[in-house]
């Protein structure tokens, strides 16, 4: 009887391809971001074990939803098994008994987040198979699964750039363009770096999900399913590569390592061979979707997946392997070693396999989760208990101090934002208290500073947060420096431009002291002497008195850096106008001043390859572009490059100076993502606001020496000693006291160059006053 009404319910259950009128990962098709919600619209209401709901709007104004996936009696008491959660997420008070009542009842929370990186389309296809798969499989397995975990299943963390991939897929089917991806970012601000954001949350889509997670769910487990290049191995899972940060919890990096294992044992069980464990990403850096939750405690899975050409198939040689290049911990693709025992020799890849891949992986990831319950609870519960009374923690100061009295008001009402949002508890003095700091000394500290204490959960994420970086020296055997995973240091009140000091006494008792928790931002603001936020994170006031008329280059290449220079003129309310390669090419350069963000000479000038894309998108700006903005400057305007665009005009300008770096192999300098302390010349306009010593954010960037000084003006350097505040920087030498910011005069124009880029990632709030003044009038 009940294997009949099982499978009469399975019957009633609408499969994908009842809805898409294909399988998930078919070749040559693809569901878009409606297609997709349509269908879990339809698994909700014919499923008692799925449960959708919207969390968010996108940036564009997409709808944002999850899929509550479990046992129908779990989904009728998801408020409870939240609560629970909750309450072992922050165990302040709660007592021993009361916490394994907790444990005993509650369910693990498990996290499964699909395409964040739209492109690597192939995981929003599997979500609907993996979802179709729980609502009707009766197998012993997956009901252990439904009882025991409940699965908050996100079919895209960016669901405008679903929709722009298939948008972009559809229309090139059949064409040259066929596979390739799409002439835009596809996110509407930060393309590829939307996973780039888990501590800034400059994104709506960060917002909402910081919001699901950390202030309403707190999941013990998050997945974050993706894809990579297509000449190396065919999955990587965990344990990941060297260094790990030292403020993830050694049992957190321990668990990771186990959930991989699983996965892979699973694949080779299941005859997949070419997966890879221990290679290439590491645990160094915090803002990812996966390494975010390692500082609230929580498990960060990453697997990577080998792409197709999105949804058509590739057919991979032997020859084309064994051509690759090698990537950290996997040297050769076609050689096995103990991390790599099965390597895969080439052949046909298909979507199907990738999907294939992701959903074993999705199960080991659940059947552990499902099967060790209380483990995972009973972990979670006491890494965030000691966290919060402080064992094993000596070394870590008492709290950090955001003094009052300080500028930049708008910079620190965001960045204690920024921490509210993810679960930390902010402090206002309201009396004067004598705080010990670093160097030992003790003073007296004015109320209405900021005090973000250690003893609670959210610990090892203020600290890493707060403090400066350290990179681990890491070279490679030919003495090169092995490049990390991302970046090396992020420092976010360095990044921010706000003063923060740590605290490691407190002379006033706890009944002295006078504190008041913080709890919405506009406390922060009242403090502050700011306007009132009408909505969480709020746009700010356009800062320049007298604005120059604004255009902002905007290649067909999709460039990050321009999305990025974008998302801060929005939030400021800068005007701008996007310029277009044609405007360049045809001289249409009606503006004051123009702005090219961090592209090569190559992209800028060469554009997009004409043999895959039209001709009305490709080829760059050309010849006839750069001689149109030479007589746009010689003619008065002003042309504000960032970092990489600063090589072409040098060069096809002919300025008096160079880039000091270029040329230099990792064995002499390397900086890779790294906060550097600048000497600012505070008399120039450029530098109006700005500190003697301001940190600024260097990506592989630049270092100019000028050889006309009458042409071009050193407006800011690097600092001639301790120039790293935080990160790594090898050859320290090569850059000490060389030129960061230049202004060049050219005919009746000028041009700033900036060697580093000034609104890196919407994170470097410290340098934004640079901008800002370049574009008064």
């Amino acid at each position: 009887m009940f294997f009949l009404s099982a499978n009469i319910f399975a019957q009633s259950v609408p499969s994908p391809k009842s809805v898409l009128g294909f399988e998930p990962a078919d070749d040559r098709k693809i569901a878009d971001w409606t297609q997709i919600t349509d269908y879990f619209s339809k698994l909700d209401k014919a499923s008692p074990r799925v449960t959708v709901q919207k969390f968010g709007e996108t940036t564009l104004g997409k709808p944002m939803i999850v899929a509550y996936i479990s046992a129908p009696q779990n989904l009728q008491n998801l408020a409870k098994y939240k609560q629970i959660s909750q309450r072992l997420a922050n165990p302040r008070d709660l007592k021993p008994n009361e916490a394994q009542s907790l444990i005993a009842n509650g369910k693990t929370i498990v996290t499964i987040s699909c395409s964040i990186h739209s492109t690597e389309i192939v995981a929003s296809q599997m979500s609907m198979a993996l979802a179709y798969q729980l609502a009707t499989a009766t197998d012993a397995e997956t009901l252990e699964i439904l009882n025991n975990t409940i699965l908050l299943l996100i079919p895209s963390s960016n669901p405008d750039g679903i929709q722009i991939v298939a948008d972009w897929y559809k229309k090139t089917l059949g064409t040259k363009s066929e596979g390739t991806s799409p002439p835009e970012l596809y996110h509407h601000y930060a393309g590829h770096d939307d996973n780039r954001d888990w501590f800034m949350l400059n994104l709506k889509e960060t917002q909402a999900i910081t919001k699901l997670f950390w202030q309403e769910w707190f999941p013990q487990v998050v997945y974050d399913v993706h894809q990579q290049g297509q000449d190396g191995s065919r999955f990587i899972v965990p344990p990941f590569f060297d260094p790990s940060n030292p403020n993830i919890p050694p049992s957190v990096l321990r668990e990771v390592g186990l959930i991989g294992y699983k996965m892979a044992a699973d694949l080779q069980a299941a005859g997949i061979s070419g997966v890879a464990t221990n290679s290439t990403y590491d645990t160094w850096w915090h803002g990812g979707f996966r390494t975010a939750p390692y500082f609230h405690n929580s498990i960060g899975i990453l697997t990577e997946a080998a792409s197709a050409d999105l949804m058509t198939p590739v057919n991979i040689a032997k020859e084309r392997l064994e051509k690759g290049r090698g990537v950290r911990g996997l040297a050769n693709p076609l050689q096995t070693a103990t991390n790599f025992p099965d390597a895969w020799e080439g052949g046909l890849w298909r979507p199907k396999d990738i999907q294939n891949i992701e959903l074993i992986a999705s199960r080991a990831l659940l059947s552990l989760s499902a099967k060790y319950r209380p483990r995972y609870l009973q972990n979670f519960y006491n890494l965030n208990s000691r966290a919060i009374s402080g064992e094993g923690y000596s070394d870590h100061p008492l709290a950090y101090l955001i003094p009052a009295g300080q500028p930049n008001e708008e910079n620190i009402s965001r960045m204690l934002e920024i921490l509210m949002l993810q679960g930390i508890e902010v402090y206002k003095m309201t009396k004067e208290l004598h705080l010990t700091l670093a160097d030992k000394t003790t003073h007296e500290h004015p109320l209405g500073s900021f005090l973000i204490f250690l003893n609670q959960s959210q610990r090892n994420n203020v600290k890493t947060l707060f403090e400066r970086q350290v990179y681990p020296h890491r070279l490679n055997a030919n003495g090169e420096a092995e490049v990390p995973y991302d970046v090396a240091g992020w420092t976010l009140p360095l990044q921010m431009g706000v003063e923060s000091l740590a605290v490691t006494g407190i002379a006033e008792k706890d009944n002295e002291r006078n504190l008041q928790k913080i709890t919405n931002i506009n406390e922060v603001r009242q403090q502050l002497n700011l306007q009132p936020n009408k909505e969480s994170f709020a746009k700010i006031a356009n800062p320049i008195k007298n604005q120059a008329k604004l255009g902002l280059y905007k290649s067909w290449s999709s460039s990050m850096d321009e999305g990025w220079t974008r998302l801060v003129f929005d939030n400021f309310q800068i005007p701008y106008t996007s310029v277009r390669d044609a405007d360049i090419k045809g001289g249409n350069l009606n503006y004051e001043a123009i702005i090219l963000p961090s592209d090569s000479e190559r992209e800028i000038t060469n554009g997009l390859n004409k043999d895959r894309y039209p001709e009305e998108i490709a080829g760059g700006i050309g010849e006839k572009g750069i001689e149109n903005l030479k007589k746009y400057v010689e003619n008065g305007g002003t042309l504000i490059c960032f970092d990489a665009s600063c090589e072409l005009v040098i060069n096809k300008f002919g300025l008096p100076m160079k880039n000091v770096l270029k040329g230099l192999s990792r064995k002499d300098f390397y900086c890779p993502g790294s906060i550097l302390q600048l000497e600012v010349d505070t008399s120039n306009p450029l530098a109006k606001g700005l500190r003697r010593d301001t940190a600024a954010y260097f990506t592989n960037s630049s270092a100019f020496e000028i050889t006309d000084k009458g042409k071009v003006k050193s407006v800011a350097k690097y600092s001639e000693k301790d120039t790293l505040m935080s990160g790594w920087l090898l050859g320290e030498k090569y850059l000490s006291g060389k030129t960061a910011l230049a202004q060049a005069t050219y005919g009746k124009g000028k041009i700033i160059l900036f060697a580093f880029r000034p609104q890196h990632r919407g994170q470097s709030w410290g340098t934004f006053p640079f901008i800002f003044n370049a574009l008064e009038k």
